[in-house]
């Protein structure tokens, strides 16, 4: 079954609290797995960030939330009971729990509340009532959305650009991803000077005996194996050992295959790719706002 989202955690987890005894997070996480019928490849999936599972991840926002309605209370470091509060919560015999319960506790409206310079505590808009994603998940989800929306800006702003400009941004995107060092003369466009199909060179030493070798083509259409095989030969011509084929468009089944059978290394970086190197190493883009998400320091806090 799909992971349970972290509002449909709350009751379950409530629940497994209800014996009053103090548990470990840890504890409440394999529990739950098991009453929802997880498989290790569900365990095994990361939030977008790729630096926690998503079940733990909802787990323990669903457990936050109860935590800041007093259904439930930290007693050490990751280890919780329930409360007063929360025995009579499950006495009600409630079919769910979400945020939408959790408005009736004061404490969860403060929670929620945030201070406005100027202003008196207003509702939070980072947590969505009806979301069935963590908070963490839904700014991670956010960011993505916006830097798929900067690469599909970028690559229309290749496009409408002169042939010219792209030859230069592929050697200066190498440039930045630190090939050829830190010399500003290690890279340069051959623009249409008829060298052999090759667009691009960058020296990855002062006297050029190792060179990466370019070739950049501005297409809508997918690159398909003739280019690649046009593109060894010159880099045979050129006894090159390393190539890379940057495209804005997409590379062929028959081309992704030809890259792998000749001499010289070719690697291929499709318009996907190339936008998202852009936006890696700030090439064409510029910084607009920064968020830093913060979490508790345990062992900061952690007793001698």
């Amino acid at each position: 079954m799909a992971i349970p989202d972290y509002q449909t955690l709350m009751l379950p987890l409530l629940r497994f609290y209800a014996d009053g005894a103090v548990h470990s997070l840890g504890d409440s996480i394999d529990t739950l797995a098991r009453e929802f019928k997880l498989t290790e490849e569900e365990l095994r999936q990361l939030i977008p960030s790729g630096r926690q599972a998503t079940f733990r991840n909802r787990v323990a926002w669903a457990r936050t939330y109860l935590t800041k309605a007093g259904l439930l209370v930290s007693i050490k470091r990751a280890h919780f009971n329930i409360t007063q509060a929360g025995q009579s919560v499950l006495k009600d015999k409630p079919s769910r729990i979400d945020v939408r319960f959790l408005k009736q506790f004061p404490s969860f409206l403060e929670f929620q509340a945030t201070k406005h310079e100027g202003n008196d505590s207003v509702e939070a808009s980072t947590t969505p009532s009806e979301s069935r994603e963590s908070p963490e998940e839904l700014i991670e989800s956010a960011h993505a959305q916006l830097r798929r929306a900067l690469a599909s800006e970028l690559l229309a702003r290749i496009a409408a650009a002169a042939p010219e400009f792209f030859e230069r941004l592929v050697v200066e995107l190498l440039l930045k991803m630190g090939y050829g060092g830190s010399r500003q003369d290690a890279g340069r466009a051959i623009g249409r000077s008829g060298d052999g199909g090759i667009d691009g060179i960058i020296n990855e030493d002062r006297l050029g005996l190792d060179s990466i070798y370019l070739q950049a083509k501005r297409w809508e259409n997918p690159v398909g194996r003739p280019e690649i095989q046009k593109f060894a030969g010159a880099l045979a011509e050129h006894r090159a050992k390393k190539g890379v084929f940057i495209t804005t468009s997409s590379f062929t089944k028959e081309a992704v295959a030809s890259a792998t059978k000749h001499d010289a290394r070719i690697v291929l970086i499709d318009g996907e790719k190339l936008a998202t190197l852009m936006i890696d190493h700030g090439l064409g883009v510029t910084l607009e706002a920064s968020y830093e998400v913060k979490r508790i320091d345990s062992d900061y806090f952690a007793e001698e």
